[in-house]
């Protein structure tokens, strides 16, 4: 089911002070890369790219660091003729190509450290370019932060791939809320990049009311939560191979318990709407204040589709209510 009754256009929100707009759901690509996610299909990811901007959608995230460059690399195939119709976001900040910085993980047997020095910034960026097929990229953001570079360094060197056309705005993922003061602080920041779903809002006190005193929009990211809040991950799903989410307390089958409660509540809304339970945890998101996108992930092109009709699901007042008021009773603890 992926029908969506509302007839209207797709939410456009601007990002930060750029002057870029784009689509209030985005496509994000995380899944695409296969690491973590039990390997990718390049043809049907590129359909899932290819479907969500058929649906309306203009803006899609991707990372370097997701399958070490595979992610790119399929958008670039996906977009390519394309690419006036795309706002595109990548990352800088993880790192194969050299030690310095901070360990953070190992990806494919190969270190990757948090490192956001002029010298690596420069580097990553035109290597994303050449796996994206394009001469700029429309909103560049670091990644995960890095304590060994300040961040004044950091936002020097993208200032400088603004100046030479590389990039147009300036994202940060990831951040603290006193790393988040220091970048408003310097100026030019366009926006953040953080985990905002139903389960996860550590957000909403502290990040995003600087954010709104600066001008700052934020991505949402895991919109569903990894798909627990999809309502296809019932308490009996079984995880298997390098799916991370085997090990994450969040898909205890006590917390899956509490999400389907939370679904039978809220399914009429859905039912009303002729929308599935993941459109309205999407619309839902984009309505809440102070989320300006929201980032959705897809490996085929029908769950491409679904989230892009989500985009244009009006939910009423009372509707999000209902929502908020079931997902304070049964998503408290996750």
């Amino acid at each position: 089911m992926t029908a969506v009754v509302d007839d209207t256009d797709q939410i456009a929100r601007e990002i930060g002070g750029s002057g870029i707009s784009a689509t209030a759901i985005g496509l994000g690509t995380w899944a695409i890369g296969g690491w973590m996610w039990g390997g990718t299909d390049e043809a049907e990811s590129i359909s899932a790219i290819r479907a969500a901007i058929d649906e309306g959608i203009t803006l899609i995230d991707t990372a370097p660091a997701y399958g070490m460059g595979v992610s790119e690399e399929t958008v670039g195939k996906a977009i390519a003729g394309r690419r006036d119709a795309v706002v595109l976001a990548t990352k800088c900040g993880l790192v194969w190509h050299t030690q310095s910085g901070n360990h953070f993980f190992d990806q494919n047997d190969k270190p990757v450290h948090r490192y956001l020095g002029a010298d690596a910034i420069e580097h990553e960026v035109d290597e994303s370019l050449r796996r994206l097929g394009t001469d700029h990229i429309d909103l560049y953001i670091t990644h995960w932060q890095d304590p060994t570079t300040p961040i004044a360094e950091t936002m020097d060197a993208l200032e400088g791939l603004k100046a030479k056309g590389k990039i147009r705005a300036i994202g940060a993922s990831n951040v603290s809320a006193d790393e988040l003061r220091a970048y408003v602080e310097i100026g030019g920041l366009d926006a953040i990049q953080e985990q905002y779903n139903m389960v996860h809002r550590a957000i909403e006190a502290e990040l995003l009311p600087i954010c709104a005193e600066h001008g700052v929009s934020t991505l949402s990211y895991s919109s569903l939560a990894l798909g627990l809040l999809s309502g296809r991950i019932g308490p009996d799903r079984v995880f298997s191979g390098d799916d991370l989410r085997i090990d994450d307390p969040r898909f205890s089958t006590g917390n899956r318990r509490k999400v389907a409660a939370m679904v039978a509540e809220i399914e009429p809304i859905a039912r009303d709407h002729g929308a599935t339970i993941a459109q309205l945890v999407i619309a839902w998101t984009i309505r809440q204040p102070g989320i300006t996108f929201a980032l959705c992930g897809a490996r085929n092109a029908g769950q491409a589709i679904e989230n892009a009709r989500a985009g244009r699901l009006r939910l009423t007042d009372a509707e999000l209510a209902t929502i908020d008021r079931a997902a304070a009773r049964h998503l408290t603890g996750i």
